[in-house]
């Protein structure tokens, strides 16, 4: 019997009560990580999953995908909620079903290489929380930076699952680099480092149907591990590519609940279940028993979250990912960026900018890191680059790319970019070959040290060593040292419901309330004004109640004392326009921009922030001589580092922020004099 043969369904039901399936198809969920993520920009609270955890136990899932990626960062920052708590509420309510992670290899849950005893411990406390299964990718495919993580999954006896990075060069599969011999190869790599099982992981739904039995098959032929499939919505192929797969003996398949579903998300599990029900593959999913969790989901939880969501195109699907190849999470962070720096109308030419700089640093697969670091090396061309001279703003991300800070890239970078980025490299200008973190010194004692009497545990150590300048932050806000501002906590259904309301007030022009009052009948007397307010012009009519007015002029004479003036009527001012809704497509608002403190008297050079950010670090301090060109403060614009140099010689006079703060386009860092 073939996959797809159907069996006997009379006085079958959607329940668990039919016969068993052959070869079940097994599902992971990731409604509780990467749904929220690529729908609703990471911001899903655990108190929002709390009330479907226990029922989403009881489905039947391989899996539960709960934590990592992007979930450790947002939390922490925006959230004011402590990430490794997640873990460890979150198995009170789900005790059966595994709990996955997605680990970033060497990255661990950031977007830096960190050093080997930083990873070995965040495994280790990572195991102790409640996780089961390691999902490990590295964004370069280069599986030297799972080594030292591997091992301690498999001492904890953890499920290690490995992780292909699906990218192209070409339309379909093929092409000189990423072709199917690589992706069969890196598979019996990963089996060969004692993978658990093996994923595709097709983060921008770059996977065609076709494509996608191909590969299985191929892989299935060579490797004794189960093989299990990732693909993103975003183009529209992945439900397509999920069948082909199953065709091809694909053990394990990524879905969300399906409120979390499609768009740049994943294809939903409902469908998926229908298709197969009967068949030598059926999940044994009970279809009715999904629906009650979607219900939840749908009246308690999503409404607090679809401001978030982009509703303002009318498809689903995003053709032109097949074009650029950036996974959709990082297509909205662009867009936000290039809006905060009122460049927006240059979507395009970064979209047209974005290959070629993927090409120039080694053809690199788009995936957090390697996606924020194209992505935003992509902005800062377009933006500063001129007829002159490309890569004028080289973010520090790049430069450690370039230094094989994050391994070994699949083909060689541009040597020109390379040679530009490692100029006066703190490291070297010359490129390493090595594992990265065999370069890297120790970290951990150290962030214990700086975080000493804030820090109460190891998790909170790991915490600042991850994320220093927001994760120091965080800790304040944790044990009572500083106030957590407004935006980063919770908001109830009500507050969601009222602010809704207060929208659909603004968009039907009824936000300030109209008083009513009779009208008077119009007289006959009445003159016509012209009214300008900014570029808008009104026509008024005006008339004197009883009649018009009797004016007098006398004309003073040269010897007498002018006549007192009346002052000038002021219009009454009109009532202040509606605050326009945020556009859904944008994520949430930034932290409020820190302002500068006063500088006055200070004459020099200013040195201005070229886009919004968040100030890192300075490099130099008041007092300090420079000369143009140095390194003067850090600004991390979407998490990328970018230093930025003193525009002329002299000596700091004035620095107008501190590491933490918010800043917005051309404001004044600091100023040389």
């Amino acid at each position: 019997m073939s996959d797809h043969d159907q069996v006997t369904m009379t006085g079958m039901d959607y329940s668990k009560d039919r016969p068993a399936a052959e070869n079940p198809l097994k599902i992971m969920d990731l409604t509780l990580r990467d749904g929220h993520q690529s729908l609703f920009a990471t911001r899903g609270r655990t108190e929002d999953m709390i009330p479907v955890a226990e029922m989403m136990d009881e489905v039947g899932f391989w899996a539960l995908e709960t934590w990592g990626g992007a979930t450790f960062d947002t939390m922490h920052r925006f959230l004011n909620e402590d990430p490794w708590e997640r873990i460890r509420v979150l198995k009170r309510y789900a005790k059966k079903t595994p709990f996955s992670m997605l680990l970033r290899a060497q990255n661990l849950v950031g977007y830096r290489n960190y050093a080997d005893d930083i990873a070995r411990a965040f495994v280790e406390r990572s195991v102790e929380n409640g996780m089961d299964v390691f999902r490990t990718f590295d964004a370069l495919n280069d599986y030297r930076n799972f080594e030292t993580v591997v091992e301690v999954i498999k001492k904890c006896g953890k499920h290690f699952q490995g992780c292909i990075c699906y990218t192209l060069t070409e339309a379909r599969l093929g092409g000189k680099v990423y072709n199917i011999d690589f992706f069969v190869n890196k598979a019996k790599e990963l089996e060969n480092m004692e993978a658990d099982s093996i994923c595709l992981k097709d983060m921008a739904g770059l996977m065609a149907p076709y494509d996608a039995y191909d590969i299985v098959k191929a892989i299935k032929a060579v490797v004794s591990v189960p093989v299990h499939l990732h693909s993103h919505f975003t183009s529209g192929m992945s439900a397509m590519s999920h069948l082909k797969a199953v065709e091809a003996g694909v053990d394990i398949i990524d879905t969300c609940m399906s409120p979390y579903a499609y768009r740049t998300s994943h294809p939903a599990v409902e469908p998926l279940v229908m298709t197969l029900l009967g068949t030598n593959r059926d999940t044994g999913f009970d279809i009715k028993q999904l629906a009650s969790i979607n219900e939840i989901i749908e009246k308690d939880i999503i409404p607090k979250y679809m401001h978030l969501l982009d509703d303002t195109k009318a498809s689903i699907i995003d053709i032109n990912v097949l074009l650029h190849q950036t996974p959709g999470g990082m297509i909205s962070n662009l867009i936000n960026q290039l809006r905060e720096m009122d460049a927006l109308d240059k979507i395009g030419e970064v979209f047209a900018e974005l290959p070629r700089v993927r090409k120039d640093l080694g053809q690199i697969p788009l995936v957090t890191p390697t996606s924020q670091i194209v992505g935003i090396q992509t902005v800062n061309n377009v933006l500063f680059d001129d007829e002159s001279e490309r890569y004028k703003m080289i973010t520090g991300q790049v430069k450690d790319l370039c230094y094989g800070l994050y391994g070994k890239t699949a083909v060689p970078i541009n040597p020109e970019v390379q040679k530009k980025a490692l100029k006066g490299y703190p490291r070297g200008e010359e490129p390493i070959t090595c594992r990265p973190a065999e370069v890297l010194e120790p970290e951990l004692e150290k962030a214990g040290k700086d975080v000493k009497g804030l820090a109460v545990d190891q998790d909170d150590v790991l915490t600042y060593a991850l994320y220093p300048v927001t994760g120091k932050r965080f800790l304040k806000w944790k044990y009572g040292r500083e106030e957590p501002p407004p935006e980063v906590k919770p908001k109830t259904l009500a507050d969601v419901r009222a602010e809704q309301k207060l929208i659909a007030k603004a968009k039907a022009g009824l936000l300030v309330e109209k008083v009513e009052k009779e009208a008077p009948p119009k007289g006959e007397f009445f003159r016509t004004f012209n009214v300008f307010v900014d570029d808008e012009y009104f026509e008024v009519e005006v008339e004197e109640p009883g009649g018009p007015p009797v004016v007098s002029y006398v004309q003073p004479s040269p010897a007498a004392a002018p006549l007192p003036v009346a002052p000038p009527v002021r219009p009454v001012p009109a009532a202040p326009a509606a605050p326009p809704p945020v556009a859904p497509s944008a994520p949430a608002p930034p932290p409020p921009v820190a302002p500068a403190p006063a500088a006055a008297g200070v004459a020099g050079t200013p040195l201005k922030a070229p886009m919004p950010g968040m100030i890192i670090r300075y490099e130099k301090q008041v007092g300090d001589v420079v000369s143009k060109g140095d390194a003067v403060v850090i600004l991390e614009a979407m998490k990328m580092e970018n230093a930025l140099s003193a525009p002329a010689d002299g000596t700091i006079q004035a620095i107008n922020f501190s590491s933490g703060d918010n800043v917005a386009k051309d404001a004044v860092l600091c100023v040389i004099g």
